[in-house]
């Protein structure tokens, strides 16, 4: 099919031999058709880069009154992991000052992701969307260029010429936060638990922790991929190490919990034989006994900014320059004190 032409309904019905009418529930994502029949559509959109006509457009409004938000995570951790609650509660709130609905996905990885961005796109569902967790070399800037769809990413560092807007906490400048005050007290061998690699913010941690090497210190990165059970068995080989480290710091407040119950159980004494730190705070850390000290956000906050920012974007003919969110300061609490002697 010539690509000059625009690919219409009923050419992408011919194609998947259904009628205009399927082809439009498919799009849509209404019900009637089955799911073999609709990926099948959906397919053939996305090969023939298919959009919505101008007129289809104002025929619906120039606006969907909804922002996209596609989570790549676990399903079940969102319910665990107060940051995840907490961002989308201030994103929520905002947007209801503003009568703006919001359309929250869960995928189980990138690709799931970006074909969530063009479904979006091709079906004028969302006017923007929100991206979580920058990774390297990561796809979404550029996908979302081509598709012309707004967006921008909460991230923990400043944005490139050719990357989406950023609403960026200063990642770095919070793992020296975290990392300097566990020198300060003494340690000199420092592991970091963190999240997958592919994450822009586990590369700028473990890049800290490793340039405090001129200061005598011995910096590990131990990649997980943030579940309690991984989190578990990689503290059990940790603590049976002759050479175990004296202090451990983790991505979020859950893996913290778990490292902290592993501790309990071989019977390694927080903080005296080991401090434990967090990334992420949450109400749960300051109950648990020791209480963990944590990185503490306003995450809330930071939702509430991450959604005003996008709908300005959203707004906005021109690019907008970035922004910062709420900045984190140290919960100093029972879990960390000096190394043993």
């Amino acid at each position: 099919m010539p690509r000059s032409k625009r690919v219409t309904i009923a050419d992408i019905a011919r194609l998947a031999g259904v009628s205009p009418g399927a082809v439009s529930f498919a799009l849509n994502g209404r019900p009637g058709v089955s799911e073999e029949t609709r990926q099948r559509i959906l397919a053939i959109a996305d090969q023939h880069e298919w959009r919505p006509s101008s007129t289809a457009r104002a025929l619906v409004g120039s606006r969907a009154g909804v922002v996209g938000f596609a989570v790549n995570r676990p399903a079940r951790t969102l319910g665990t992991e107060a940051f995840f609650t907490d961002l989308i509660a201030g994103v929520q709130s905002s947007l209801a000052q503003h009568r703006i609905g919001l359309q929250l996905v869960v995928v189980p990885d990138i690709g799931e992701e970006v074909d969530t961005y063009r479904r979006w796109r091709r079906s004028n569902q969302v006017d923007g969307v929100l991206m979580l967790d920058p990774r390297v070399d990561d796809p979404r800037p550029a996908l979302l260029r081509s598709l012309a769809l707004p967006g921008i990413v909460l991230g923990g560092s400043p944005s490139g010429p050719d990357d989406s807007a950023t609403i960026w906490l200063d990642d770095a400048q919070a793992a020296h936060t975290v990392f300097d005050y566990l020198v300060g007290l003494g340690h000199r061998h420092i592991v970091y638990l963190s999240g997958p690699a592919e994450f822009e913010h586990v590369r700028l941690r473990s890049e800290v922790l490793a340039g405090l090497a001129e200061r005598g210190v011995t910096g590990e990165t131990i990649i997980t991929d943030y579940s309690p059970t991984e989190v578990a068995t990689t503290m059990r080989t940790l603590l049976s190490r002759q050479d175990r480290p004296t202090a451990i710091v983790f991505d979020n407040d859950v893996m913290a919990i778990a490292g902290l119950r592993v501790s309990q159980e071989m019977g390694v004494a927080v903080p005296t034989q080991l401090s434990l730190a967090s990334f992420d705070d949450s109400v749960v850390t300051g109950l648990m006994h020791p209480s963990i000290t944590c990185l503490t956000r306003d995450t809330f906050g930071f939702g509430e900014k991450a959604a005003e920012y996008l709908l300005d974007v959203i707004a906005s003919e021109e690019r907008l320059p970035d922004r910062t969110g709420p900045r984190p300061h140290l919960t100093v609490r029972e879990s960390t004190a000096p190394p043993p002697a």
